[in-house]
This record gives C-alpha cells, sequence and structure tokens, in this order.
C-alpha cells in the first residue's frame, strides 16, 4: 500500500495574518518584526512584495529597511497567531486524525489507507488548499509525496497557494537536482561542510559513499543521505498522542547587557524558574542541567553537567546553572542572551534513592516551588520574585515562561 503524506505551510504566515487583519497594508512591503526595545528586532516573516525587495527572515530590521526603505514594520500577535493555526489545524483534521505539527503554521498529514492513491492525495490537498483561503483567508502551499521529507520538499518548492506531487516514480527527476541546503535538516554550516566533498545538490548527497557520510558527520550524515534517496519511514503522529518530553529549555535575551557576575546569576535564576515550572507541570525531574550563553558580538558557546540526583526544584536547577556560568563563561562578558536547559528527565513517580542528611531542605524547597505555582497560575508570573532576581528590575520584568520559550522539534526521534 502506497503511503500518501501531505505537507501544509502556511505562505509568510505572520505576515498574512497582520494583513488580513490591516487591509490598508494589502499589496505593500511588510514584515513582522520583534521589538526593538526589548533588543528581538529582527525581522519575523514578510510579504512578497518584502521578500522582492530582498529583506529574509532573520535581518536585523535596520538591514530590512536598507534593502526595502518603503517597508512596513508591524508587531507580532502571538495569540492571534495561535488561533489561527487552531483553525488551520481543524481543518485538517477534518480529514484525518493523524495530524502532526512542526511549527505553529505548518502540519504533516497522513492519508494513507486502502484504495487510496497519490491522486486523491493531490485532490485533497487542493481541497484543504481552497478551504484555507476561503474560510481563513490565507493561503498554503500543500506538498504530496509518499513520505514526509518529500512532502515537506515539495510544500516548498511552489509558493504561494500551490500543490507539488513528489510521487514515486518521478520524485528523482525533479529532486535531486536542487541545491542540497533545500533538504530537511542541512542547514548552513552542513552545506559548507559538503562543499568540499563536491556534495552540492540533494542527488550528489544521495550518491556519496555511505562511509564517506558516516565518518564526517556520523548518524546525521547517514540520516541526512538516506533522505536524499527518499528513504524516510518515520509516520505521522496521531493527533491525539502527546510525545515523551526530551528536554525542556529557555533562552533569553536580556533587556540590557549583562556586564557583571550578579547580572548573570540574576538571569540564570530567572531562567530556572520558568524551566523548574515547566518540569512539574510535565510530572518530571532532569538530570542534567546545560548553559548556553552567547557574547554581545554573537559568539556562542554552551555546557552542561550531571547532577547527582534527579530534580525539579528551581533553586537546584539555578544552581547548577550559575555553577555552569561560574566555571565555564565567567570571562564571557559582556552577555547578549543566556539559555539554560535540562535533559536526561524521568517521571515524578520513578523511585529515587533518598538521602541521609537534607531530604527535610529538599521537602522544603519543593513545597515553596508548589505555592510559588499556585500563586502564578492565578496572578501571574510577576506576583512574587526571588531576592537574587530583584537585584536587576530590568530583569525582573522579563516572564521567560511565556516568553522566549524554546520548543525543540523532535522529528529526528520518530
Amino acid at each position: 500500500m502506497e503511503r500518501v503524506v501531505l505537507h501544509v505551510d502556511a505562505n509568510s504566515f505572520y505576515a498574512s495574518v497582520a494583513v488580513l487583519y490591516r487591509p490598508e497594508l494589502r499589496g505593500k512591503a511588510v514584515s513582522v518584526c520583534g521589538d526593538p526595545a526589548e533588543r528581538h528586532g529582527i525581522v519575523l516573516a514578510s510579504t512578497r512584495e518584502a521578500k522582492k525587495c530582498g529583506v529574509k527572515t532573520g535581518m536585523a530590521i535596520w538591514q530590512a529597511r536598507q534593502a526595502c526603505p518603503e517597508l512596513i514594520c508591524v508587531p507580532p500577535d502571538y495569540p492571534l497567531y495561535v488561533h489561527f493555526s487552531q483553525m488551520m489545524r481543524e481543518i485538517e483534521e477534518s480529514w484525518t486524525d493523524r495530524v502532526e505539527a512542526f511549527g505553529l503554521d505548518e502540519n504533516w498529514m497522513e492519508l494513507t489507507e486502502p484504495g487510496f492513491t497519490m491522486a486523491d492525495g493531490a485532490w485533497a490537498a487542493d481541497a484543504i488548499r481552497c478551504r484555507v483561503r476561503e474560510e481563513l483567508g490565507i493561503t498554503v502551499s500543500v506538498g504530496v509525496s509518499f513520505n514526509k521529507v518529500l512532502a515537506k520538499l515539495g510544500s516548498d518548492m511552489k509558493k504561494p497557494d500551490a500543490v507539488t506531487v513528489l510521487d514515486a516514480a518521478g520524485w528523482r527527476e525533479r529532486v535531486w537536482p536542487l541545491p542540497v541546503s533545500d533538504l530537511l535538516y542541512v542547514g548552513p554550516r552542513t552545506t559548507r561542510k559538503l562543499l568540499p566533498l563536491g556534495i552540492r545538490t540533494i542527488g550528489d548527497l544521495a550518491r556519496a559513499p555511505t562511509q564517506v557520510m558516516e565518518s564526517r558527520f556520523g548518524k546525521n550524515g547517514l540520516m541526512i543521505r538516506a533522505f536524499a534517496c527518499g528513504l524516510d519511514t518515520a509516520p505521522v503522529r496521531r493527533s491525539d498522542l502527546s510525545e515523551a518530553i526530551k528536554s525542556v529549555g529557555n533562552s533569553a535575551t536580556a533587556p540590557h547587557d549583562v556586564v557583571t557576575a550578579e547580572q548573570a546569576r540574576c538571569v540564570c535564576y530567572l531562567l530556572a524558574e520558568s524551566v523548574g515550572a515547566r518540569l512539574r507541570e510535565a510530572g518530571c525531574r532532569c538530570r542534567s542541567v546545560s548553559l548556553s550563553v552567547r557574547r554581545t558580538d554573537m559568539v556562542w558557546a554552551g555546557h552542561q553537567r550531571v547532577l547527582p540526583r534527579p530534580t525539579n526544584i528551581t533553586a537546584e536547577i539555578g544552581a547548577a546553572a550559575c555553577a555552569l556560568w561560574a566555571d565555564r563563561f565567567a570571562d564571557w562578558l559582556p552577555l547578549r542572551s543566556l539559555g539554560v536547559s535540562v535533559g536526561m528527565l524521568t517521571a515524578d513517580s520513578a523511585p529515587m534513592q533518598t538521602e541521609l542528611f537534607g531530604e527535610e531542605t529538599r521537602r522544603r524547597l519543593e513545597a515553596l516551588d508548589a505555592s510559588l505555582d499556585s500563586l502564578r497560575r492565578r496572578f501571574g508570573h510577576q506576583v512574587v520574585h526571588r531576592g537574587i532576581v530583584l537585584t536587576d528590575r530590568d530583569f525582573a520584568e522579563v516572564n521567560p515562561k511565556e516568553e522566549h520559550t524554546v520548543h525543540p522539534v523532535a522529528f529526528l526521534r520518530a
């Protein structure tokens, strides 16, 4: 039985929704941008008119204005984007219960069933495309193929408001001449590393010797080569299945440069508050804590350490993050941003060896966290702060639990 997989990708999602609610911007060069006052002044999404002028996602606002002097910048409205994402998903779930998100604005759909052909998949893709346009007022591009990787590639090949079919008979002729960077999980760094090997196209990657890819890139090398050969058997998860959490992390760009050790500790605990709360919500404990830092010259580095016992206590996560900073990054000041993440997760219900001394202190810390979580659920994150966070009022205004959240994609684990 042939698989029929769709990838539905909203075109210029943030910008399309913004223009929908401001009709006077229709047909103009518009970009949705972060707030420069909060040091998030980059382009998040742009209309076709802005893209034609050379505006690209991730550009600083000043760079975008240089490329397009008439550019109109509008602020993001995340609750509105979530609302449109949910409506788009409801349309997709009217076709199948196997809908898997790959970000806010794109989903995979599995339509495989006996007697359902690739032609049927193309028809369904066109029906979904038309319904999204008519009911939501935005457009989507849809890729149709026999696996997730090629369906994703198909949705990128023709934009906007289009359907692209890559079937088993003719996908190589259309896909292999494309730049290798078009393939899922082949980013700029990997693309640069592939060039000395003479790998410039997806076809070059498919023909690369397995031993070379494994020796140079390890398991990831074998994975992207398999993708180039059309070998992807990852299933599309059912809508009602939740994926096991593998890690939890938050990062924040500081309201101003972190220039002292006290400020660095302040941000570490601020992020630990968010990570600890999310761990407790998920019913998990962690065994490892990671700290990543980015200097003002945008140089990035990270390090991690394993904890003596699993925890979801904010104070212990914050102390581990501060220790990592002191051990590894004390001479990296000034810093632009920091990130704290945790891994090696276990369930709260998993057996844990108790300590002879200190167990009462841990119980008190757990009770404290539970009380803080309850207060914040009722009155908001800013209702209470730890003393160390109040050492800098600018940092105390940041709410990392609802903002700056890192949402890792788990496609590689499928």
